[in-house]
């Protein structure tokens, strides 16, 4: 993206809490980093999307820890990506000069056996001289364990009970009290390096020179470049969809092949209130979706690594496990663990002041038929655009299947988590049709062994319920859950899925009916809490996958100019490096965990079928 966005800072003060949106992302596939745009570092959790939390200043100023980097001096700071890859460049504009850090996070390799992991940080001055001042003031287990530094032979060595971190420097730097600091001056033409490495019984510290950090940058380029040339889209948006293509590959985990829903916790859906989750884990839908997306561009691999996660890490429960919540839980964590406790962390007082800080998730124990939908979409996709899937996993589909038309007309959560108790939710039955209908697909295509007569009564039945138990005479719509009148952003994909024809009457009716209630200048909100109580306190911003469905959705009514609009209005909201949260606030604010695999693959299917239908 090109280099926009900036703010003034004086280089010495200690960061407070930038908004969501001034931050970009970096990552090697196994854990991620949030650079705001002051150059800080304000959120990293090393080795894995989950683990305990190493910089936590955007949680929590004084408690979180952070990395600040960047002038000794008054400044006016740009960010951007080094084209086409996950290489985060901010720049310094000062009175005396122009100064750059590049922050990177080095992909050792995509095996399953990469052990170190690094975050470097390169500075740069690029014209005159500039001052520099750099902070390192880790603080582990989410702020919550001591830790004690020394530093020897040119290496500053964080050591806590759970974690050890080697600081390499290619400047001096000093101990004061539990973190490390270092001024330094820098000419035209000249640069400074700091490495930060994970050590342990099998990876031991190891320096990091100017030459060799050259190097892991020049490699981390070509891995980005390399990935991103797979991509077989050449339409009217590229840079857009191609960004939001590398921030779904920041969001996959190379050791299991799992798509964190956000590399993020409880950034808040709306500042002071209640709203604040735990994205670091698989919700098999959102992965499902991101899947979806990825193989419509031509990344095959990544939805190959999904179909590995599954087979290897999902294990589904057996008749005795599941009683009425299914095969399937509707997250797991990255490793494929089941229980993801939720708790509340006490000592962090939360961004701007928006506690609580969560850790797990509760929702983990929620019933929600619609990600089987999701699910054996994304395996009909996979077998279609990608490999022919195998017999096991033909195995898994049929049981899921078999379970679901025997259970697909009980109330559940639903797609929203609401925590205000069970109704009979349209999307849901929406998205039971689409896995058993998927699968009827798949089973004919292949010639795979299928009750498809069985499959079949449940398929109708489901398509009946929804025609006739779905539709609201008095709001001229389909509603959100049955025998109520509450309208549902969820409904956009109702012509999306292939359930109902986009020209249909009763679909053109919701549509305007949607675009009446929960549209907003292109803005959707998913539904309105007030008429429809989430069991929650405080309000929502309008959720920017819904705005993109919206976008799809007018495409394939026909209704292309408002469409255009409606998408270009869209990408006005992103921040300066082309990233989104989950929702956006009443003044353009991004709001919610940061940035949104949901958001961004939503993104890539409206440009990709806006693009095909204007030609």
């Amino acid at each position: 993206m090109s280099a926009a966005g900036g703010s003034r800072s004086g280089g010495a003060a200690r960061p407070g809490h930038m908004p969501v949106a001034e931050h970009g992302l970096i990552g090697d596939l196994r854990s991620a980093a949030l650079v705001d745009s002051n150059g800080t570092i304000d959120w990293y959790c090393c080795g894995r999307f989950d683990a305990p939390s190493v910089f936590a200043s955007i949680l929590d100023a004084d408690r979180g820890g952070s990395f600040e980097l960047g002038p000794d001096a008054s400044t006016h700071t740009k960010q951007f990506y080094f084209p086409d890859t996950n290489v985060l460049i901010t720049r310094f504009f000062a009175d005396d000069g122009v100064g750059e850090v590049q922050d990177f996070m080095p992909v050792v390799d995509d095996s399953r056996e990469a052990d170190r992991h690094r975050l470097i940080r390169r500075v740069v001055c690029v014209r005159g001289s500039l001052p520099f001042r750099a902070r390192v003031a880790p603080r582990f287990e989410y702020g919550a364990q001591p830790h004690a530094v020394q530093v020897q032979r040119g290496q500053a060595l964080f050591e806590s009970p759970s974690l050890t971190l080697a600081l390499t420097s290619s400047v001096p730097v000093e101990v004061a009290g539990s973190d490390v600091w270092s001024l330094f001056k820098l000419h035209e033409g000249e640069s400074a390096v700091f490495a930060l490495d994970r050590v342990g019984a099998d990876v031991s510290p190891r320096c990091c020179p100017l030459s060799e950090a050259e190097e892991q940058f020049n490699a981390t380029v070509g891995y980005w470049r390399r990935w991103l040339s797979q991509s077989r889209y050449r339409g009217r948006w590229r840079e857009t969809v191609h960004r939001s293509a590398l921030t779904l590959k920041l969001l996959t985990y190379a050791p299991t092949g799992a798509i964190v829903a956000a590399p993020t916790t409880s950034l808040p859906e709306q500042l002071g209130g209640e709203r604040n989750w735990d994205y670091r884990y698989v919700w098999i839908r959102d992965a499902a979706f991101c899947v979806y997306a990825l193989l419509r561009l031509g990344f095959t691999h990544e939805a190959e690594a999904f179909m590995g996660f599954l087979s290897e890490h999902v294990c589904l429960r057996t008749s005795e496990e599941t009683g009425l919540t299914g095969p399937l839980q509707i997250m797991y964590g990255i490793d494929g663990r089941r229980e993801l406790p939720e708790r509340e962390l006490s000592h962090l007082g939360g961004h701007q002041g928006s506690a609580p800080v969560r850790i797990g998730n509760d929702a983990v124990h929620q019933l929600q038929l619609d990600i089987y939908g999701a699910l054996v979409d994304a395996i009909y996709l996979y077998d279609k655009w990608g490999q022919p899937i195998s017999s096991a996993h033909w195995d898994d589909v049929s049981v899921l299947v078999d379970w679901l038309c025997d259970h697909w007309d009980q109330p559940d959560e639903g797609i929203w988590e609401t925590r205000g108790g069970r109704k009979n939710f349209l999307y849901s039955r929406l998205m039971c049709w689409v896995a058993i209908e998927r699968a009827m697909r798949l089973a004919q295509h292949r010639g795979l062994p299928a009750d498809t007569l069985r499959w079949a009564r449940a398929r109708d039945a489901i398509y009946r319920r929804i025609m006739s138990r779905g539709w609201s005479a008095e709001r001229h719509a389909f509603v959100q859950h049955e025998d109520g009148d509450v309208l549902d952003a969820s409904l956009l994909m109702m012509p999306l899925s292939k359930f109902i024809s986009p020209t249909d009457p009763k679909w053109l009716a919701t549509l305007d009916a949607l675009g009446e209630d929960l549209v907003s200048d292109s803005l959707v909100y998913r539904y309105d809490p007030q008429a429809s109580p989430d069991g929650l306190r405080g309000e929502e911003g309008t959720f920017s996958i819904c705005s993109f469905w919206y976008v799809e959705a007018l495409t394939r009514a026909g209704r292309l100019d408002e469409a255009r609009l409606a998408f270009e209005k869209m990408l006005t909201y992103a921040n300066h490096l082309g990233l989104y949260a989950e929702e956006i606030g009443h003044t353009g604010e991004q709001r919610g965990n940061f940035p949104q695999a949901f958001t961004h693959l939503a993104l890539i299917s409206a440009a990709f079928n806006l693009d095909r239908r204007l030609g």
